[in-house]
């Protein structure tokens, strides 16, 4: 009998969180051969390097978690780069796929896309109704900007490239630096060094309140699969549908957050809340009933995500310590 043909799928980003989750549900798939490159190989910035990557590898398929990223702080500070970086990754990979006839592709936001006062819980229509949270605009700006290259690459060329927009992520190979991270991981590391150290206190960014919506990275990269094995653009852009929200649809408030990270760590000391640091977005909870009715749905719940988070930043400190370094 003959044999089928494997398809080629390139993860662009495979050595970063989100990245080795995806590349988690292809490993052991005998009808995927994967496809990686690291930043020494190819700067994704280029496109002449890109397009002589496609061209001498030929994947057939690809999945974009390859971006710049970071928290609040980092966000603002590096401005210029945010924009800059993510807009010339995405592009240039976009376009390589689709000069190469690459037969799907999977695009990953953020849902900081959408408008800083967006009624909630926020479906994916709200997207470009209001105004941005200023300071992660320019990072928003790069991801919207992937969005719609990928329906107008559709819609000029028929491409059959998708966007998804995940909410905030945390899990195994997070980001724990604590002036570049996200919320969730800053406050593991925060907490468990308070700890270790005998600390009575620890100071906690903003007021506290902002609520916030948590998905564990395995959920992302089991949707990710789902999204590729099952959804095509036609069925997206033909009914008006831009990208896929990917989350829980549940929230908290930062405090909350930190009571169950406390708890789960175990220390015994107290929070103090530097109102001088922003809050960034209010409240921020993805409407996921369009990934519902497709099928798909989140199953790990925020206090078993922390846990096997926290397992991990146990038993990988030191590669954790040495990606601060780096940063």
């Amino acid at each position: 009998m003959p044999t089928t043909k494997k398809e080629k799928i390139f993860i662009a980003g495979h050595n970063g969180m989100v990245g080795r989750s995806i590349i988690g549900k292809y490993i052991n798939d005998s009808d995927f051969d994967l496809v990686t490159i690291n930043r020494n190989e190819v700067d994704l910035r280029d496109q002449q390097k890109v397009n002589m990557f496609f061209e001498r590898n030929k994947p057939t398929m690809v999945i974009i978690a390859a971006a710049k990223v970071g928290g609040i702080f980092a966000n603002n500070k590096y401005r210029a780069e945010f924009i800059y970086d993510n807009l010339l990754i995405e592009a240039n990979i976009i376009h390589s796929a689709f000069i190469n006839n690459c037969k799907k592709l999977l695009f990953l936001g953020s849902s900081c896309i959408y408008p800083k006062n967006c009624v909630q819980p926020i479906k994916e229509e709200y997207l470009l109704s209001g105004k941005l949270e200023y300071t992660n605009e320019p990072y928003a700006i790069a991801k919207i900007a992937g969005i719609k290259l990928c329906e107008n690459y559709f819609k000029q060329y028929g491409c059959n490239f998708i966007s998804v927009m995940p909410t905030n992520l945390y899990g195994p190979y997070d980001n724990f630096d604590l002036q570049h991270s996200h919320v969730l991981p800053a406050l593991v590391r925060k907490i468990h060094d308070a700890k270790i150290n005998k600390l009575d206190k620890v100071t906690i960014w903003g007021s506290g309140l902002p609520q916030r919506e948590f998905l564990f990275v395995n959920d992302l990269a089991d949707a990710c699969r789902f999204v590729m094995d099952n959804v095509d653009a036609e069925s997206l852009y033909n009914n008006d549908i831009t990208h896929l929200n990917i989350g829980t649809g549940v929230d908290c408030s930062i405090k909350e957050l930190a009571v169950t990270i406390k708890n789960i760590i175990g220390f015994e000391g107290d929070f103090e809340y530097d109102t001088s640091k922003p809050d960034g977005t209010s409240k921020k909870v993805l409407d996921v009933k369009r990934m519902k009715d497709l099928g798909w749905s989140s199953t790990i719940q925020l206090n078993d995500g922390i846990r096997r988070t926290y397992a991990w930043y146990l038993e990988n400190k030191e590669w954790a310590d040495e990606r601060k370094q780096k940063l």
